[in-house]
């Protein structure tokens, strides 16, 4: 089902533990709105595991990528997957890495918010930046606050702290709201500037 109007797009924006516990709550509120998009709903939550669960894809081609990604960054950098993880199965180590997520995701509270505006999804995907912090632009979230590594989360058998989740297409993000929010949890207003900067 389409928007029925380009400044009606929502998203989800999930503000993982490390960003709670760094305290970059009100930054990235306050980056999402001098975007000029607006926060339609927020709350913080301790995610159980099984909520974790359902909302990372399970099928087989998602986690395969994160295997792949994983054995990406083990070339790079000249390490032996079989050491490293007693195989080189992109699906095993996928599995592996999908745990470490889950994990990582239940260590705290997270803050769960609905952005809603002009191509909400792809402009809060330009704010966050790319999902290794490495690769990160500065300006974005993630390259001005995130210094870790997938290299050295594989290390370390973790998952890599890049602050925040955000979706990654309209249908993602439709999924993911109705997973997190109910109807009367989302709210609609008019910001200020809206007549002038749209």
């Amino acid at each position: 089902m389409a928007t029925k109007n380009p400044k009606e797009e929502k998203t989800l924006v999930l503000i993982k533990p490390d960003g709670v516990k760094r305290g970059l709550i009100g930054e990235v509120v306050a980056r999402i709105e001098k975007r000029g998009l607006k926060v339609i709903a927020i709350s913080m939550v301790k995610p159980s595991r099984k909520q974790i669960d359902e909302h990372y894809p399970k099928d087989l081609k998602w986690v395969k990528r994160l295997g792949e990604k994983s054995l990406a960054t083990y070339a790079k950098y000249g390490w032996d997957p079989k050491k490293e993880m007693g195989t080189d199965d992109p699906m095993k180590i996928g599995k592996s890495v999908r745990n470490w997520i889950l994990d990582f995701m239940t260590s705290g509270p997270v803050v769960k918010i609905v952005v809603e505006g002009i191509h909400a999804v792809d402009m809060v995907r330009k704010l966050v930046g790319n999902s290794i912090p490495a690769l990160a632009e500065m300006g974005t979230i993630r390259g001005d606050f995130s210094v870790d590594s997938a290299a050295l989360a594989n290390k370390g058998k973790r998952a890599v702290h890049n602050l925040i989740h955000a979706s990654e297409t309209p249908e993602e993000a439709r999924h993911e709201l109705k997973y997190w929010f109910k109807a009367g949890e989302i709210f609609e207003y008019k910001r200020a500037e809206e007549d002038i900067m749209f």
